[in-house]
């Protein structure tokens, strides 16, 4: 397990680490409504795909609760409770979807929760008591997840001495060990010692203030390079493999990761070095048949403007900010996930005939 938690549900409340202060401050923001969740989730308080769904989840069951502490649904009619259930769930759900558009996991965690039919238990009191061991149970599951991810991205990777990785796919990005950096931390525990070259990933430099951070605490030998030397590295034979993490994964294989993760998937390829995405399962969607078919997520153009009180240009600039990029299949090696290495759409449909979404 990674040294540190991403989240913790303690008292009825989410703890979350705050990652929009890190490396230099490592504080904890509380969230005790779902507003609290669905803002730490849009100023990227917590983020990475698996780690959205997981905080969504808590979200969901604290919505629920001020749902039934605000309203008396034991002197209500059946018709009436019903309704107003139903009615609240779905701003609930439709509350935490929106607050970020391309992450597949959010969609995936809140449907799991909407699973749960209050009908089916004799209280609300006992319905908010089950979506929130769902939730726990969620978060645990992520984390058992990203560790068998971890055995067989090791058993795929167990060789390479040096690889590289782009924004944060780690503890930080998950329950808590990570699905990139899980198949580091696992190839470290299992081979010896694995050198990480990290790429600075901007504009939010996630690579340079969450990932360098994360593998620095456990002891992993990192080095941060800005997003423009891959290229130079790989082709003087630095980088052993490319591992990186994954937003969204569509049915014909393509990739949806953070912005600049296209462009580094094209020179491994040039230069001859497997490209391999880490992700599980719930990451797959496969009702979406293409990455040209996904909502592209646009930030705040002030993230590229500057970043913490630094402004480097002029006001009124024409500034583009994509938060993601689509790498199409056939520049990725190989798909580790829970379900086992894939490589290639057929071989994703295969491991896909029990899916569910």
């Amino acid at each position: 397990m990674s040294s540190f938690r991403t989240m913790e549900w303690t008292n009825g409340n989410l703890h979350l680490l705050d990652q929009t202060k890190l490396p230099c401050i490592e504080e904890i923001v509380i969230c005790k409504t779902m507003d609290d969740v669905c803002e730490s989730i849009k100023k990227m308080v917590v983020r990475g795909a698996p780690a959205i769904g997981c905080a969504a989840a808590f979200g969901y069951v604290l919505g629920v609760r001020s749902l039934v502490e605000n309203f008396n649904f034991e002197n209500m009619s059946p018709d009436s409770c019903s309704s107003l259930v139903s009615k609240g769930r779905e701003k609930i759900y439709q509350s935490l979807l929106k607050t970020r558009p391309t992450a597949v996991n959010l969609e995936w965690a809140l449907k799991q929760m909407q699973r749960l039919d209050y009908k089916e238990h004799e209280s609300m009191g006992s319905y908010v008591n089950a979506i929130e061991s769902k939730a726990i149970y969620l978060l645990q599951e992520d984390i058992n997840t990203n560790l068998k991810i971890g055995e067989i991205g090791a058993d795929l990777l167990g060789q390479c001495r040096s690889v590289l990785t782009h924004c944060n796919a780690g503890g930080l990005a998950t329950g808590g060990y990570g699905t990139a950096l899980g198949v580091i931390r696992s190839i470290k525990s299992r081979f010896g010692d694995i050198s990480v070259f990290a790429t600075e990933t901007r504009p939010l430099l996630q690579g340079a203030r969450l990932t360098a951070w994360e593998l620095t605490k456990d002891d992993i030998q990192v080095t941060l390079i800005t997003d423009s030397m891959c290229g130079a590295l790989m082709q003087t034979r630095e980088i052993d493999a490319v591992i990186v993490g994954a937003d969204r994964i569509t049915a014909n294989g393509d990739v949806i990761n953070k912005i600049g993760t296209y462009t580094v998937s094209v020179l491994a390829k040039e230069n001859s070095i497997p490209f391999y995405v880490a992700a599980p399962w719930s990451t797959v969607d496969l009702g979406t048949h293409s990455g040209g078919d996904v909502e592209i997520e646009q930030r705040n153009v002030n993230e590229v403007r500057g970043f913490g009180d630094s402004v480097w240009v002029q006001e009124n600039l024409s500034i583009f900010n994509p938060a993601f990029d689509v790498t199409p299949v056939e520049y990725v090696s190989a798909i580790i996930t829970e379900r086992g290495v894939i490589r290639g759409s057929v071989d994703l449909q295969e491991k896909g005939l029990d899916y569910e979404f």
